[in-house]
């Protein structure tokens, strides 16, 4: 499920190859049979993916498209529900649309026209997902990508699409971000989803300067609130039915925190409502989405009487420290 020696490759000429092997063990360990109930059969899943020529592969576009073989839509498509459910796409594999949970396609567009281009950059995603938007990085010209994430069924998914894709100069390692070591190794880190999952955002933004070489670019998206003041909510119970949202601020708390964090030319790019067009369940997504996190009556509001989802995108840089 890691594509280790293309990984020890890649890392070789960075500040990261003294740690490549300590990296390795932890992913290994991360994948011990008994981390995970499920990962035997996305193993055994992985294994039975039929061998498909790709001559088409689409990295720059909203759906990322592995094309060029003829073969059974419906056999296909059931090889990938096994990796059920979807949370990032839209992917088009070999004629099969995987219609995620995420239209993850128009994130990307509210972030990308803001960030340096990413043309000879290397990039860590942090929570990275099933790598949708590692490989619209690679699309947008980045000579690597590292994602890190704990999720394993996200890193099963990953190897599926890389399945048909070939190999490519984006990996996934099933880590948290801490696991790294202090790098200063990256010209763009992206931290898209994650800062309200941590129990202590500061030090997620901690985390995040020290993987940055110095006049590195952060992109951090995140929840916030409306409001001009230090406000965060911080939920008793679950916000929007998700047991682990710990803070959400304002956008300007969230700029603050980035600037106590070390972090220079601060702007916030994008804040947009989450609407129930960019995240709803579909046929690979069957459980319960969005809509039914909100507050039937009164839909700007979630189920537990929170301010309904909006999301804020900054761009900060790493001078100095």
């Amino acid at each position: 499920m890691i594509d280790i020696a293309g990984l020890r490759t890649a890392l070789a000429a960075t500040p990261l190859a003294p740690h490549t092997e300590t990296l390795l063990r932890a992913g290994a360990a991360a994948l011990a049979p008994d981390r995970h109930g499920d990962l035997a059969r996305w193993r055994q899943a992985l294994a039975a993916l039929p061998r498909l020529a790709a001559t088409e592969l689409e990295l720059n576009a909203d759906c990322i498209r592995v094309g060029g073989a003829d073969c059974d839509g419906n056999e296909l498509a059931s090889h990938l529900q096994a990796f059920h459910p979807w949370r990032k796409g839209p992917f088009c594999i070999h004629g099969v649309q995987v219609d995620a949970e995420w239209r993850s396609d128009w994130k990307w567009q509210r972030v990308a026209p803001h960030v340096t281009p990413l043309t000879g950059r290397r990039i860590l995603d942090v929570g990275c997902g099933n790598g949708y938007y590692a490989l619209r990085m690679l699309g947008a010209g980045a000579t690597m990508v590292l994602g890190v994430d704990p999720t394993l069924l996200y890193l099963a998914q990953f190897a599926a699409v890389r399945h048909f894709t070939g190999a490519l100069a984006a990996f996934v390692l099933p880590l948290g971000l801490e696991a790294l070591p202090v790098s200063e190794a990256f010209d763009t880190v992206f931290s898209m989803g994650v800062l309200y999952h941590r129990r202590d955002p500061r030090e997620h933004l901690a985390h995040l300067h020290a993987q940055l070489r110095r006049g590195g670019e952060l992109v951090l998206e995140t929840l916030v609130i409306a409001g001009d003041g230090d406000d965060v909510l911080v939920p008793a119970g679950r916000y929007a039915r998700m047991k682990n949202v710990w803070a959400i601020p304002t956008r300007s708390c969230t700029q603050r925190w980035l600037h106590e964090a070390g972090f220079t030319a601060v702007r916030c790019v994008d804040d947009t409502v989450t609407t129930t067009a960019e995240q709803r369940s579909t046929p690979w997504m069957r459980f319960e989405s969005l809509s039914d996190f909100l507050d039937p009556a009164t839909p700007t509001r979630t189920i537990e009487g929170h301010p309904a989802p909006r999301r804020a995108v900054f761009i900060a840089v790493k001078t100095g420290r």
